[in-house]
């Protein structure tokens, strides 16, 4: 065979390798943990989900914390404090529930700006949040006493960190989506918080009111679930959203 005919197919044959490559890597930018379409072409939208949290019943009585065991988380109350694992008010509003979409949002690029985790007063601030995958999440020590921060991650490794010092702080990323994962401290056995870790932006944690808010979506369909500590998830509801149009969906626990 002519040298330059063959130089020139084992050039078109590797031109065809490089291009199946490329496509292959295209693909994975997708991922498989978000919604249908990738973090290339999804694009934040004007409709909005907003709704309430309730819960069904009595709510199961606070259980108080004692913090004798380290003078120095002792020395930050004045008064008692509750356990967190169900917080609820006269009227039912359920606290601490974080709402998300679990089906039919795309991938979206993670923010730059990290989230704060912060041990104050020998306890987790917040008690539940929300992170997209690969964003900054900061871990820091506001107390003057030894804080550890283990997480009990499944998905995404684990680690356990520990700050022995006052204004300490330590960057984390999760890499994978997760919902959720429990953080506690070994040191302080009251104390534990929990994150979930999503693909995109739209999910939100209610507030004292039992109120929720996602902003952002694009037209579509999506499912929505709710999720508390105690309970777990709730069922899932279907919403369809149009451009600059707010739905209103609402859960409800039964207690335990």
């Amino acid at each position: 065979m002519d040298l330059r005919k063959y130089f020139a197919l084992m050039l078109v044959a590797a031109m065809a390798v490089t291009v199946g490559c490329g496509s292959k890597d295209d693909d994975d930018l997708g991922g498989s943990t978000g919604g249908g379409t990738s973090s290339a072409s999804a694009k934040m939208g004007t409709a909005v989900i907003s709704g309430k949290v309730t819960l069904s019943g009595k709510a199961p009585a606070a259980a108080k914390i004692s913090m004798d065991a380290d003078p120095v988380c002792r020395s930050q109350h004045s008064t008692a404090v509750n356990d967190e694992t169900v917080v609820a008010d006269a009227k039912g509003n359920l606290m601490n529930v974080m709402v998300y979409v679990k089906e039919g949002a795309g991938n979206y690029p993670a923010p730059t700006t990290s989230v704060l985790l912060d041990q104050r007063g020998c306890m987790y601030h917040p008690h539940v949040f929300g992170i997209q995958v690969n964003q900054p999440l900061s871990i820091q020590n506001s107390d003057g006493t030894l804080h550890n921060v283990h997480s009990m991650a499944v998905v995404n490794d684990g680690f356990n960190v520990g700050q022995p010092n006052q204004g300490m702080k330590t960057e984390k990323k999760f890499t994978k989506a997760e919902m959720p994962v429990k953080f506690k401290c070994d040191v302080h056995s009251w104390m534990h918080c929990f994150v979930g870790v999503f693909t995109h932006p739209f999910y939100n944690v209610t507030g004292e009111d039992g109120t929720f808010k996602i902003s952002g979506l694009p037209a579509g369909s999506y499912t929505l679930v709710a999720w508390q500590e105690k309970y777990g998830e709730s069922q899932p509801q279907k919403v369809d959203v149009a451009d600059g149009v707010t739905k209103s969906v609402n859960f409800t626990f039964t207690a335990q």
